[in-house]
C-alpha cells in the first residue's frame, strides 16, 4: 500500500542527488572552468569549489600548466640543398582559456601542426652550417614566429628547442673527413713550429759556440762521456785536430 509512495521519494532523493553532484565542479589551483549557458559564453570560473545549473550549463576544463610537446621529425631542405631530418621540442601554457576554448577547436593540435609548418619553413631558408653553429638564433627565430601565431588563441609560447639534427651518411662521412683533414693540419702546424723554435735555439747554441771555441771540445767531450755510458763493445769517433794540436806541439819542442 505504501510501496508506491517510499519507491517514489526514493527516486526523487536519488534525482536530486545526482543533480547536486552534477552540479557541484571543484578544480585544482593550475585548472580553469570555461562556462557555457545554452551556448553562450558566461566566463571562466575556478580554481576551487562552485556551482553550475545541470543541464543547462556546460564547462570546459582547461590546464593551465606549462606543456611540452613533441614536435616529429621534419624532412627538411636546408637552402645550400643538404637533405635533413629535425625534430624540436615546444614549451607553451594557456594565457586566456576563453580564447583557448572559443577561437580555436583544439589549440594543442593546432600548435603542433604549427610548430611543425614553421621548422619547415625556417630551416629551409637556413644553411647547414648556421643550423649546426647558429642553433640558439634559430630557436629564437621560431619561438617568436609560433608564438605571435598562437597569441590569438590565448597560447604563450615561452620557448623552442631543435633537439637533434640527423645528417645523411655521406654528410656524415664528410664532416668526418673535414676533422681528420683539420686535424692533420694542426699537427704539421704544431710540427712546424717545433722545428722552428728547435732551429732557433741551435742558431743561438751555434752563434755562443763560435765565441767560444773551447766550448766546442768540452761539449765534443761531454757527448764522449754519454756514448760511453751505452752498452756498447767498439766506438769509433773522429778526434778534432785542435784538440791534438797542444800535444802536437809540444812534441815538436822536445825533438
Amino acid at each position: 500500500m505504501f510501496v508506491g509512495p517510499i519507491v517514489g521519494i526514493v527516486f526523487g532523493v536519488v534525482i536530486v542527488l545526482i543533480l547536486l553532484f552534477s552540479a557541484i565542479k571543484i578544480l585544482k589551483e593550475y585548472e580553469r572552468g570555461v562556462i557555457f549557458r545554452f551556448g553562450r559564453l558566461r566566463g571562466t570560473k575556478g580554481p576551487g569549489i562552485f556551482l553550475i545549473i545541470p543541464f543547462v550549463d556546460k564547462m570546459v576544463k582547461v590546464d593551465l600548466r606549462t606543456i611540452t610537446m613533441d614536435v616529429p621529425p621534419q624532412d627538411v631542405i636546408t637552402r645550400d640543398n643538404v637533405p635533413v631530418k629535425v625534430n624540436a621540442v615546444v614549451y607553451f601554457r594557456v594565457m586566456d582559456p576563453e580564447r583557448a576554448v572559443v577561437k580555436i577547436e583544439r589549440y594543442m593540435l593546432a600548435t603542433s601542426q604549427i610548430a611543425q609548418t614553421t621548422l619547415r619553413s625556417i630551416l629551409g631558408q637556413a644553411e647547414l652550417d648556421d643550423l649546426l653553429a647558429r642553433r640558439e638564433k634559430i630557436n629564437q627565430e621560431l619561438q617568436k614566429i609560433i608564438d605571435e601565431q598562437t597569441d590569438p588563441w590565448g597560447v604563450k609560447v615561452s620557448n623552442v628547442e631543435i633537439k637533434d639534427v640527423e645528417l645523411p651518411q655521406t654528410i656524415q662521412r664528410a664532416f668526418a673527413r673535414q676533422a681528420e683533414a683539420e686535424r692533420e693540419r694542426r699537427a704539421k702546424i704544431i710540427s712546424a713550429e717545433g722545428e722552428f723554435q728547435a732551429s732557433e735555439k741551435l742558431s743561438n747554441a751555434a752563434e755562443v759556440l763560435s765565441k767560444f771555441p773551447v766550448s766546442v771540445q768540452l761539449r765534443f767531450l761531454q757527448t764522449l762521456k754519454e756514448i760511453a755510458t751505452e752498452q756498447n763493445s767498439t766506438i769509433v769517433f773522429p778526434v778534432p785536430i785542435d784538440l791534438v794540436d797542444a800535444f802536437i806541439d809540444k812534441m815538436g819542442k822536445k825533438k
